[in-house]
C-alpha cells in the first residue's frame, strides 16, 4: 500500500486577473479551487494512474472539511487527523501580469496530534511505500521527517522524500528509497548554481554518497536526471508542450516514478513514467491524467 503525508494541506484558490492593481477593486476573469499540498498531489496523480493510496496529514475547520470532501470526490482514500484549533490554510495564487501567492498559516498542531500520526505509522508493513512531501508548519518539530524515518527503521518501508534544505539533508543518512530535488534545490544544498545535466549528476552523486538510494532531479524545461542505486544514470530532455501550470509538476513526477517502478521494478521505465507524468501536469491546468501521460510516453523520444 502507498501512503502520502501532507503536514499542512491547503485549499488552493487560483484567480486570474487581467491587470491587477493594488489599492482598488479587482475583478477575476477566472477562478478555480483545488485541494493542495505536495503529498495530496501525489495521491491524486497516483489515483489518476490507477494506483490506490491513502492520504495522511492534519486537517482543521471548515476548510479541512472542504479539502476532505474534494478528495473524496476525486476518489482518493483519506485518513486525516482532525486538529481542534485553527483551520486548514487557504493559499491564494493570483495570476496577472505577475504571479503572486499568499499562503495561509494552517492549524495549531499539538504533540497529541503528532502522536496520532505515529499510531498510523505503526500500521505500516514490509513493502509499503511512504511519501513524505512538502514543508513543515512552524508549530511542528523541523526534524519530523528524520524522526519518522528513524521510527520506521527496520520495517523495510520504501520512503520517498520530496523536501528542501535541512528537511532533505537530515534524512540522507537514513537511506531514503527516493529523493526528488529540483536543480535549484540541489544547488542550495551545496551553495552552488546548477544549470547543466553534468552538474546535476555530480551533485546528485554526492547525495548518494550521503545515503540516498535513488536521486531524481527535475530541471523544468531542461528535462530531468536520475541516478539509481544500481549505479546507472538516466537523463532526458523535457517532452514538447506548452506549460500552462507548473504547480504540482514535481509532485506528479514523484507519483509517476513510483507508479512506473512498482509496476515492474525497472528504473528506466520508472524514469520515463516520472518525466512524462510531471510534464503532463505542467501542460495542463490540472494534474496529469492517465491518458495525457500515455500520450507523452508514446510521442517523446528518450535517449535510451
Amino acid at each position: 500500500m502507498i501512503y502520502t503525508v501532507t503536514f499542512n494541506p491547503s485549499l488552493d484558490y487560483v484567480v486570474d486577473v487581467k491587470t491587477f492593481k493594488t489599492g482598488q477593486v479587482n475583478r477575476t476573469e477566472q477562478e478555480k479551487m483545488f485541494p493542495g499540498g505536495k503529498g495530496i498531489n501525489v495521491s491524486i496523480v497516483l489515483n489518476h494512474l490507477g494506483l490506490k493510496s491513502t492520504a495522511w496529514g492534519f486537517l482543521a475547520g471548515f476548510t479541512g472539511e472542504e479539502i476532505s470532501k474534494r478528495l473524496d470526490e476525486e476518489g482518493v482514500n483519506t485518513d486525516f487527523i482532525q486538529v481542534e484549533k485553527g483551520i486548514s490554510r487557504i493559499n491564494v495564487k493570483l495570476r496577472s501580469t505577475e504571479e503572486t501567492e499568499i499562503n495561509g498559516q494552517g492549524p495549531m498542531i499539538r504533540s497529541t496530534d503528532i502522536e496520532k500520526l505515529y499510531a498510523k505509522l505503526d500500521t505500516l508493513k514490509t513493502g509499503d511505500v511512504l511519501v513524505l512531501a512538502g514543508s513543515i508548519p512552524d508549530v511542528m518539530p523541523q526534524s519530523i521527517y528524520m524522526d519518522i524515518m528513524k521510527y520506521l527503521e527496520g520495517k523495510d518501508v520504501m520512503i520517498a522524500v520530496d523536501a528542501t534544505r535541512e528537511l532533505l539533508a537530515n534524512v540522507l543518512p537514513l537511506h531514503p528509497f527516493l529523493i526528488k530535488p529540483n536543480n535549484h534545490e540541489l544547488g542550495q544544498l551545496f551553495g552552488v548554481t546548477i544549470s547543466s545535466k553534468e552538474d546535476v549528476k555530480k551533485y546528485a552523486a554526492k547525495l548518494q554518497e550521503q545515503g540516498a538510494r535513488n536521486v531524481l532531479v527535475s530541471m523544468a524545461g531542461d528535462g530531468a536526471v536520475l541516478l539509481t542505486e544500481e549505479g546507472k544514470a538516466f537523463e532526458s530532455e523535457a517532452p514538447e508542450g506548452k506549460v500552462k501550470n507548473s504547480v504540482g509538476a514535481g509532485d506528479s513526477m514523484v507519483a509517476g516514478f513510483l507508479a512506473g517502478y512498482l509496476k515492474n521494478k525497472d528504473y528506466a521505465q520508472a524514469f520515463k513514467m516520472g518525466v512524462c507524468t510531471g510534464s503532463a501536469s505542467a501542460f495542463s491546468e490540472e494534474l496529469a491524467t492517465k491518458e495525457e501521460v500515455e500520450q507523452l510516453l508514446k510521442n517523446h523520444a528518450f535517449p535510451f
